[in-house]
């Protein structure tokens, strides 16, 4: 007797298990972030209720943490309810904001210092959080709010790992976005995220290549550049942000009998348009600049097509020239010179270039 193929039905059952397991994990990691939000608030509120001085909260987080932790188990040290406290304090704003208490703890109490047992409140509401409680440590850590939000819309939208958002942070990307960016674009980067609607979106100032394992030598050519960006091109497409795909590298075009190459061609499937790259080690030229005209001139006459927008050209270069790129470039030009970092950049550095392009735009 021949037994049935039972290969496709094992594969959807095998589907469905996995799917279950994603689902139960993702509503599992909700309830526990809710959770330690939630036993952040009582402690809140219970200090609140009592005396300010910190050598008495401190008693109240020992005392808890010993309770807890002979009850529960581990989990409840004096640090860990100093971080759901902190936890709460960062993101109590979103108690008016999301989902019904009691679909997740079924009644839960809320006990302050002046009730019974018998005269318990019940809060309506619980904040939504969509990531693990492991990045919510990571991101109560960053002071402004605004960048602490971004990081969370980012880690959210594009499904980063915390070691993704911690290299995330470590590269200052918010920093490096914002530059790129007039005011509003910065307000809207703490409520949205990152945002490709156009060229200018998707550029960051500096581009940070720490991943390729080179150092900061003059030594280093082009072609070695480049070859190490091929090498880790999984890591350069997320460093080039939302939306790339990779076409090619050396991609060759000829007419009057000379040939050209353009180091690096990506297409934004957002923007629908290619996007060309090109690696320089030094400080950027007008010739660079001429050539790469060109390089966008030929895509948009011989390779895209009618309904796709126009190319955008980046020049990579070790320092820019901005009086350079200005003089040499018409005004709508879809070309941006942007500079790399082949080590991390300082986040007190980029803060500090922030802070004065802000004043800069605050005088326009």
């Amino acid at each position: 007797m021949t037994l049935p193929d039972t290969t496709n039905l094992l594969a959807e059952i095998r589907a469905l298990i996995q799917a279950a397991r994603t689902a139960a994990s993702r509503q599992v990691n909700a309830i526990a972030v809710i959770t330690n939000f939630e036993v952040g608030r009582r402690i809140v509120l219970y200090e609140q209720a009592g005396e300010e001085r910190a050598e008495y909260g401190k008693a109240v987080l020992k005392n808890l943490s010993a309770a807890l932790t002979s009850e529960f188990g581990r989990g409840w040290s004096v640090s860990n309810l100093t971080m759901m406290r902190r936890f709460y304090l960062a993101y109590r704003g979103r108690e008016q904001k999301s989902q019904t208490l009691s679909t997740i703890f079924g009644e839960p109490a809320l006990i302050e210092k002046s009730q019974t047992p018998s005269t318990i409140s019940v809060p309506a509401t619980a904040p939504a959080f969509a990531l693990s409680w492991s990045h919510y440590v990571f991101l109560t850590r960053i002071d402004d709010e605004d960048e602490r939000s971004f990081y969370e819309v980012e880690a959210t939208n594009s499904g980063w790992s915390l070691k993704e958002l911690r290299r995330q942070f470590d590269t200052s990307l918010y920093e490096r976005l914002a530059l790129s960016r007039d005011k509003e674009g910065v307000r809207a980067l703490a409520v949205e995220g990152q945002v490709v609607d156009k060229p200018g979106d998707m550029l960051k100032d500096p581009y940070v290549l720490e991943f390729l394992g080179l150092e900061e030598r003059p030594r280093y050519s082009e072609s070695e550049l480049e070859a190490r960006i091929i090498d880790k091109l999984e890591h350069f497409l997320l460093e080039l942000g939302k939306g790339f795909l990779y076409e090619g590298r050396q991609r060759r075009f000829s007419f009057d009998d000379e040939h050209y190459y353009v180091d690096l061609v990506f297409y934004n499937r957002l923007l629908r348009c290619f996007v060309l790259i090109d690696l320089k080690i030094g400080r950027i030229t007008h010739q660079d600049l001429g050539q790469m005209q060109m390089y966008v001139n030929f895509y948009d006459r011989h390779v895209k097509l009618a309904e796709e927008a126009p190319t955008v050209g980046i020049i990579l270069c070790k320092e820019k020239h901005d009086a350079l790129v200005e003089i040499t470039l018409p005004q709508d030009a879809n070309i941006h010179a942007r500079e790399y970092r082949l080590v991390l950049p300082s986040k007190d550095e980029l803060r500090r270039k922030l802070l004065e392009w802000a004043e800069v735009a605050g005088e326009e």
